[in-house]
Order: C-alpha cells, then sequence, then structure tokens
C-alpha cells in the first residue's frame, strides 16, 4: 500500500500525494535549502526558509512566492479522523512531587504570574536538588508546601489557573 499525504498551501488550497507521486518529481537539490524542480516542461527555483519538522510546517519561497505548507502523513489523518489531536493535551493545573523529597526552596506565592519554565521551587531528592518549573503559562492559585517540608511522591505541591 502506498503512503498517503494530505498537503495544505497558505491554509486554503488542499492536495494529496502519494509517495509514488513524490519520489516521481524531477528535483535536483542546489545547495543545503535550495532546490530546482521540473514540472510538465516548466522549470521552478525552490527554497526552504523556514521549517518545523515536529509540526510539519514549512514555509517555501518558490520563484519569488512564498508559500506555508502544513504536511499530513497516515497518522496525522487517522488521529484527525477519530477527531484526536497529537499536539493538543490535558491543561496542567496541578504541580505534584515527582518523588519523595524534602523542599528546599519556594520561588513562587500565590498569585504570582508564570511563564512556561519559570523556576517553581527545588526539591531535594537522593542528595540531588531538582529545580521544578512551571508547565505553561499561568497565575499560582495556590502554594500547598513551605521550605524545609518533606513530601510525598504525587503529593500536592502547586496549583496553577
Amino acid at each position: 500500500m502506498d503512503k498517503k499525504y494530505k498537503v495544505k498551501v497558505n491554509d486554503s488550497f488542499d492536495f494529496e500525494f502519494t509517495q509514488e507521486e513524490i519520489e516521481a518529481l524531477d528535483t535536483q537539490r542546489t545547495s543545503e535549502k535550495k532546490y530546482h524542480l521540473l514540472q510538465g516542461n516548466q522549470s521552478f527555483k525552490a527554497e526552504v526558509f523556514k521549517s518545523d519538522f515536529l509540526s510539519r510546517n514549512y514555509q517555501i519561497k518558490i520563484n519569488s512566492n512564498i508559500y506555508s505548507i502544513k504536511i499530513n502523513n497516515e497518522l496525522d489523518q487517522l488521529i484527525d479522523d477519530m477527531g484526536l489531536s497529537l499536539g493538543s493535551s490535558k491543561k496542567i493545573n496541578d504541580i505534584k512531587a515527582p518523588m519523595p523529597g524534602l523542599i528546599l526552596e519556594v520561588s513562587v506565592n500565590e498569585g504570582d504570574e508564570v511563564r512556561e519554565g519559570d523556576y517553581l521551587l527545588v526539591l531535594e531528592a537522593m542528595k540531588m536538588e531538582n529545580t521544578l518549573t512551571a508547565p505553561r503559562d499561568g497565575v499560582v492559585k495556590s502554594v500547598k508546601v513551605n521550605k524545609g517540608d518533606a513530601v510525598e511522591k504525587n503529593q500536592l505541591l502547586i496549583e496553577m489557573d
């Protein structure tokens, strides 16, 4: 069975290609991000401006026009058909202890605004200091621990809004 890809260009135009059709393209790489394509007696110059491999989003310049391209493989299509999404996940509101340990430092207070990656607290476990960070942007709803508290695995440490 031949793999199929769905391609959306500029959020407006939809195309579907098979692996065989893609491999049949007459392309020549001219540099790291530049290509020369032949299609039906026409010549095209293509350049990859931006690429996000994980989300399969690309910005490609063909001749003098720039196109935004989103590629969905068979797995992406199946997930869409099932009404699911790989990128969407449950919003994390509770920060829990990943292991038993001792709270060495609490860097936030109730009502503080935090950005994804901001330091929340330091947990010492097995003679190692582990810094817990904010999983997303938000506001600290409550802090359930204080410096010096001993905590158990999965104990609630911080709630976020």
